[in-house]
């Protein structure tokens, strides 16, 4: 018998490595023409001037150093990053207290987890403009716009990002807080812990893996936001600098990589290039950062 079984297991593994390459062949090839290629002439612009792909001349790290001169980019990077930490902070804590009540066998909770999630379903342009009506309706009382004022923009992308994160966060803490086992419950409950301790000394550690992947998801989402911001403020207010170059209060990062590849300047493509490679070190760096960091928290069952 034991024979046999190993005798069928060495029959799988030729099989699979017979017949893998046909599968994972087509996906390894999407995967190099739609990511890997794209991204290594992306570098490689990055370094170049250029209006087409095709007239591209090399001209080292020209590019970089105007990026970072770029009084605008430097501001777009400190407000996105207020941005990314203030919305991850609200979103986790909105959707991990929607989640925890949702868990409590309330009546109609799958309802409620329904109605919770359903603005993630929304464009994010649709969104922008909806919640733009929103709040100019409700500003017009002051006299004033969400696009006059800098703080009511900030505030109105947060709002906006919350109400559609908040229900797809969610559903991944409800995951989460229902594999909790239920034998540590039970035994904090005999050793006398309170309703908070047992939240904070067995829930909690027990959902780190959830909150690993929502705080990444968050703070992602946080930094690469452009539909939003595109369609609520468009990087409204502006203001003009005494050297009249033109800083976006609201302008995040995306969108002002957006706005600098669509400028009128001669190096104004590369330029952009080149602050779309810094865009994504940055993320990715933050990204893995955060996968490490809370990866070492989570609890080992």
């Amino acid at each position: 018998m034991k024979t046999k079984k190993i005798s069928n297991s060495n029959s799988i593994q030729r099989a699979t490595r017979m017949w893998s390459p046909l599968f994972l062949g087509p996906v390894v090839a999407a995967f190099c023409i739609g990511f890997v290629w794209p991204f290594i002439q992306g570098i490689w612009l990055s370094l170049c001037r250029f209006k087409l792909v095709s007239d591209a001349k090399f001209i080292g790290f020209d590019n970089y150093i105007k990026a970072f001169q770029d009084a605008s980019f430097t501001h777009a990077f400190w407000y996105t990053a207020l941005f990314a930490v203030t919305s991850l902070v609200i979103i986790n804590v909105l959707a991990f207290i929607v989640a925890y009540i949702l868990t409590q066998s309330i009546r109609g909770s799958n309802l409620f987890r329904t109605v919770f999630f359903m603005p993630n379903l929304i464009g994010g342009i649709v969104l922008g403009y909806i919640w733009s009506m929103i709040f100019d309706g409700i500003l017009s009382r002051w006299s004033t716009s969400i696009l006059m004022d800098s703080k009511f923009g900030f505030w109105g992308l947060i709002i906006l990002m919350c109400w559609q994160q908040v229900g797809y966060m969610m559903i991944i803490y409800i995951a989460g807080l229902q594999n909790v086992p239920g034998e540590m419950l039970e035994a904090a409950r005999i050793d006398g812990a309170t309703r908070m301790e047992t939240l904070f000394k067995v829930t909690i550690p027990n959902v780190m893996p959830s909150i690993t992947i929502c705080v990444f998801l968050s703070l992602t989402n946080g930094f690469k936001l452009f539909d939003q911001n595109l369609a609520l403020t468009a990087g409204q207010p502006f203001i003009i600098q005494p050297d009249g170059t033109t800083i976006r209060t609201t302008e995040m990062l995306a969108l002002n990589i957006f706005n600098t590849f669509n400028g009128t300047g001669s190096a104004s493509q590369g330029i952009a290039q080149a602050k779309a490679v810094i865009f994504f070190i940055l993320v990715a760096g933050m990204g893995l950062a955060q996968l490490a960091y809370t990866r070492n928290k989570e609890v080992q069952q």
